[in-house]
């Protein structure tokens, strides 16, 4: 019973993780997504992807 107790207490750690992880890999892909996007970026992945199909 001691056991049953303790394990109870721990009951919503796991979601709580998980919200944590998905929050912190959601602002991850913004910030990603920003910087993909920006005009340096752009460029220099354009020039790249035309350098490859010359």
């Amino acid at each position: 019973m001691v056991r049953r107790r303790r394990l109870a207490g721990d009951a919503g750690m796991n979601t709580a993780e998980y919200a944590v992880g998905t929050l912190a890999a959601v602002a991850f892909a913004g910030v990603l997504l920003k910087v993909v996007t920006s005009t340096g970026v752009f460029r220099a992945l354009t020039g790249v992807i035309e350098g490859a199909l010359r």
